[in-house]
């Protein structure tokens, strides 16, 4: 039998164990971000004999995620694809701090946060929700009252020194 003259079909890349190409050829490849390792996008690459993929390009597609609070990143190991938290852009609060804070980075959210909202500036996470902190609040009030006696005293005297 003799080879065709014509083919329709283009030459398939074939890699072997080591990632190196045993028949040059195009092969459809997924590509990582390098720092995130977050897919970014898929592409046909042309991947010459003896030759590994470009970095960042794997063989394997990801399967893609269910929810927007989702994100297909590539293992740390970069041996398979992974599905991980995504909150970027969402707002959470630090637990120690009571400070707001917007996520930044792919994966689950440090223990430090809680996308919960402490309900008053005199609140402190008892590891599962916010509870008031009596004594700030205790303290709060004093100062507040002292300031309010403080100016009380001193309106006294000023409408005392009139007369």
């Amino acid at each position: 039998m003799t080879e065709q003259k014509y083919s329709l079909e283009h030459e398939t890349a074939v890699l072997g164990k080591d990632g190196l190409a045993t028949q040059a050829g195009w092969m459809k490849v997924y590509h990582s971000n390098q720092i995130t390792r977050e897919f970014t996008s898929s592409d046909i690459e042309y991947v010459m004999l003896g030759v590994s993929l470009s970095a960042g390009a794997y063989p394997d597609a990801p399967e893609l995620p269910d929810s927007e609070d989702e994100a297909v990143c590539r293992s740390e190991d970069k041996s398979r694809w992974e599905i991980l938290p995504d909150y970027r852009g969402k707002i959470a609060y630090d637990t120690q701090t009571r400070q707001k804070r917007e996520i930044t980075e792919i994966g689950e959210l440090p223990d430090t946060l809680t996308f919960k909202k402490p309900p008053t500036d005199f609140d402190k996470w008892d590891g599962k929700e916010w509870v008031v902190d009596k004594d700030l609040l205790k303290a709060h009030q004093i100062n507040e009252a002292k300031q309010q006696q403080a100016t009380l005293l001193q309106q006294a005297n000023e409408t005392l020194s009139l007369l």
